[in-house]
């Protein structure tokens, strides 16, 4: 009789004793990340052309990975308000930036502290082109002909923008700025307004994106003068849109000047997990679905991701701190506040900030 009690307790121990283990084991395990729903928070307003970005793209890594990622807005201080919601969260990667621009103007215009290329892993999936485009009446037939006129009429050629200091603003400045000339810079309440700003002949020149151009290029309501892409594109038709490459050859290594689609992550957040976004995010961009989206909207599928990303981060701020200062914009920080080089070190400090970053 006492050898069976003794038998078991010795089982029941034993059993305890597995049971413990397998507690311990369970727990120690590391789960499969994610665990839980991800939650890409857009820094602009639902239904706007970023927000249409970055919902198509969530929707391809979730049909891809099986994950569940949701997607809110909190627009405002050209995305500050969305970045330090964002940077105030744990670096899990549970919570992603969803960025235009590499988040350039809230860094330049004070908005935020932190920086893309140094607190932040971006990852780019494509480019909206700047364009500029004339009425078939016109006296410009070329971009040759708007300079000239420009230089013999300083601040007198008039250019529709989506407003001041915004993007169609920015790209248009970059330009003329590199060409040496001033245009007299008329501000819309968005791309849209812009080109029908020059559309109806309310400034001599219609500025905005080429996606905002295309429909009335192709009709030939529009006329192309230039866009900023790295290459000539194909509207079809026998149009051909020009890059301003052929007509600056000095600005071509510093070609696409663009509106620009991110995620981001914090640079906190572990190797492995950005790993995984990142696949998911590659295989997004180069989804059906997303090229559909791309071709409709004349949008340059242009893919960078790790130090190539960081490097193009770097490289956007540098030029929209050097732009605003030479147009003069209030608030915007300088380039010496910000410690950065003038666009033409842009190549030597970004070896030498790399290298530091590395350490």
């Amino acid at each position: 009789m006492r050898k069976s009690i003794r038998s078991s307790s010795a089982v029941f121990a034993t059993a305890i004793g597995a049971a413990a283990l397998m507690a311990v084991t369970a727990t120690d395990a590391k789960a499969e990340w994610p665990e839980r729903p991800i939650t890409v928070v857009v820094m602009y307003g639902a239904g706007g052309g970023t927000d249409t970005v970055l919902r198509t793209l969530v929707g391809e890594m979730t049909k891809s990975t099986g994950w569940k990622i949701n997607v809110i807005n909190k627009p405002g201080a050209v995305g500050g308000v969305a970045t330090k919601f964002v940077a105030g969260k744990k670096a899990d990667g549970y919570t992603l930036l969803g960025a235009a621009n590499y988040n350039k103007y809230a860094s330049v215009m004070g908005h935020t502290e932190t920086r893309a290329w140094k607190d932040w892993q971006y990852m780019q999936a494509a480019n909206s082109l700047g364009s500029w485009s004339v009425r078939p009446d016109s006296k410009f037939k070329t971009f040759e002909d708007v300079i000239k006129a420009a230089r013999a009429n300083p601040g007198k050629v008039t250019i529709s923008t989506s407003g001041t200091g915004g993007l169609w603003h920015e790209l248009a400045a970059v330009v003329a700025v590199s060409a040496g000339v001033t245009l007299k810079y008329v501000p819309y309440k968005g791309g849209k307004p812009a080109t029908l700003a020059g559309l109806n002949g309310e400034t001599m020149i219609a500025g905005g994106g080429v996606h905002e151009h295309i429909e009335f290029i192709r009709a030939g309501k529009l006329v192309h003068i230039q866009q900023t892409g790295t290459k000539d594109l194909d509207a079809g038709g026998g149009k051909m849109l020009k890059s301003v490459g052929n007509f600056l050859p000095q600005i071509k290594s510093q070609l696409p000047f663009s509106g620009i689609y991110n995620l981001a992550m914090l640079k906190g957040v572990p190797k492995d997990v950005q790993a995984k976004i990142q696949k998911a995010f590659v295989a997004a961009v180069k989804s059906d679905a997303f090229a559909k989206v791309a071709k409709q909207k004349f949008f340059d599928i242009d893919i960078r991701t790790g130090s190539d990303a960081s490097r193009r981060a770097a490289q956007v701020e540098v030029q929209t701190a050097a732009t605003f200062e030479k147009l003069g914009i209030k608030g915007a920080r300088s380039l010496k506040a910000l410690g950065l080089p003038k666009p033409e070190n842009f190549d030597a400090w970004w070896d030498k900030q790399s290298k530091m970053m590395m350490k």
